[in-house]
């Protein structure tokens, strides 16, 4: 699969979408086919805030549990609760039903320290 190239990425294989100054996140392709097959997604509560770099939430798959990392710091908008009855979403369409919550960003600067689609790419090679 292709990385899009609209999106931005972190180097814990986070993604991020710009919708309206606020941003969807998900994990990427390639953390979803290191994981395996995803069985159970926790994630934040509407109204929290997450915190860049630091852990927003896990997932759990057949092989281990991972958590994951905000690319930004910001106050959760909404989460994608389909993921709770549908986990193998994750796995199905990472960039697409998989998202895992929006964020309205306190600090925009974050978003410009992220990988462009080319970076994350080369990155990724040699993993």
């Amino acid at each position: 699969m292709s990385t899009p190239k609209d999106l931005r990425y972190s180097e814990e294989h986070e993604w991020v979408k710009e919708e309206g100054g606020n941003y969807r996140i998900g994990i990427t392709h390639f953390a979803q086919s290191e994981l395996g097959d995803i069985v159970f997604v926790e994630l934040p509560q509407v109204g929290d805030d997450v915190k860049a770099d630091e852990p927003f939430g896990s997932v759990e798959s057949v092989k281990t549990v991972s958590e994951l990392y905000a690319p930004i710091s910001g106050k959760v908008l909404e989460v994608n609760a389909g993921l709770e009855d549908s986990p193998e979403f994750v796995n199905e369409s990472p960039y697409g039903n998989a998202w895992m919550i929006v964020v309205e960003p306190s600090d925009k600067a974050e978003i410009d320290a992220l990988m462009s689609a080319e970076d994350y790419e080369k990155m990724t090679v040699g993993e």
